[in-house]
């Protein structure tokens, strides 16, 4: 158990490895996305999985439909940093050669790949090659005889149908596995999660599935993903946006940096606006975001509409500017450093960042 501020103490799950990194055990929550190219598309899949690596993604999923997919997996990961994990349905063919083309982990739903031959022939390369399998349980694809017991996709059918699973694996002596058990609401999400985490050691890949748009799944993300890790619940997350994927990177940082379990990248904290506001802090706010948000320098900044007020309201910041009545100040812990014109507000704060920025590299 490692406490945190929050006095969070995480569950200690098995541990297995995808690619470098570690899942379970008590090793950092990884953060995690999938693409949403073509993926025998070699290139435009490499490119953004690229732009997702330089946001933070550390293991990437993607969608392998069809041979043509799984044999380009070789091509992408000759050209990419970060482990790659095949996401497979109902073919056990194209999970053996996802990882005979250098895939290092496998999504699967067992229940929906065929007899338990084609599921060991799945177990037997996967042993082979050293690499994890996750059993991915959804809401909205339960297993028939469990959705007749329970009268639908509860949460306690789901965890059923997750033990279910994973003694399918384990009764084939494969122990390399992970696991995600997700709905498209909060609830049943929570729920199902907790109930799980009680009755198995296997680490877990939290999210919430089919979350929605941005606003809509940023809610239900941060919401469910929040309480989960809140109770030490989860070892990897995903957050699911119908959106570029660089945007479930960011949010699920926002949320472990939120609950101060990881810091990765600028804290930025700006005031919502006043009466009193006489600048367009929405577009300062919005340039000084895009210009720092591939950092990794966790460092607190703080963009204020109030001269006046601004340096003591955002006192714990690294650095930070306000502005009003024509005059722009730049202040470090609530002490103010200088003044200038405030038409040089952005200008400002990202001379500042910089030099913040060199001065932590160089100690």
């Amino acid at each position: 158990m490692t406490p945190n501020p929050f006095q969070i103490q995480r569950k200690n799950t098995r541990q297995i490895l995808i690619g470098n990194v570690p899942i379970g055990g008590l090793a950092p929550i990884a953060v995690q996305s999938m693409t949403n190219t073509h993926t025998q598309d070699v290139e435009s899949t490499v490119a953004q999985i690229k732009g997702l690596e330089k946001a933070g993604c550390e293991i990437i999923r993607v969608a392998v439909p069809d041979q043509e997919a799984a044999l380009a997996i070789r091509s992408i990961k000759n050209q990419i940093s970060i482990p790659i994990i095949a996401d497979i349905h109902f073919d056990h063919r194209l999970a053996i050669q996802a990882t005979k083309s250098g895939a290092d982990g496998l999504r699967i739903n067992p229940g929906n790949i065929g007899s338990k031959k084609k599921i060991k022939a799945v177990v037997d390369v996967a042993n082979e090659y050293n690499i994890p399998i996750r059993i991915g349980v959804n809401a909205g694809s339960l297993e028939k005889d469990l959705f007749d017991k329970y009268g639908g996709a509860s949460a306690e059918a789901m965890v059923e149908s997750a033990l279910r699973n994973i003694s399918i694996l384990e009764d084939l002596k494969f122990s390399q596995i992970k696991i995600s058990i997700k709905a498209s609401d909060v609830k049943r999400t929570v729920d199902a999660y907790q109930l799980l985490s009680e009755k198995t050691d296997v680490p877990l890949h939290v999210g919430v599935t089919e979350a929605g748009g941005l606003y809509s799944g940023i809610v239900k993300s941060s919401l469910g993903i929040g309480m989960l890790l809140s109770r030490g619940i989860g070892d990897t997350i995903r957050v699911s946006l119908t959106r570029d994927p660089i945007e479930e990177i960011r949010v699920g940082y926002e949320i472990l940096k939120a609950l101060e379990i990881r810091r990765r990248g600028p804290d930025i904290i700006s005031c919502p606006t006043c009466g009193r506001c006489n600048i367009n802090l929405f577009d300062i706010a919005e340039k000084v975001e895009k210009a720092v948000m591939f950092s990794t320098l966790p460092v607190k900044i703080a963009i204020m509409g109030c001269v006046v007020n601004g340096p003591g309201e955002a006192k714990e910041a690294d650095i930070g500017i306000a502005g009003g009545d024509g005059i722009g100040i730049l202040f470090k812990k609530g002490k103010v450093i200088k003044k200038f014109p405030q038409e040089k507000l952005v200008e400002i704060i990202l001379e500042a960042f910089s030099e913040y920025e060199k001065n932590q590299t160089e100690y």
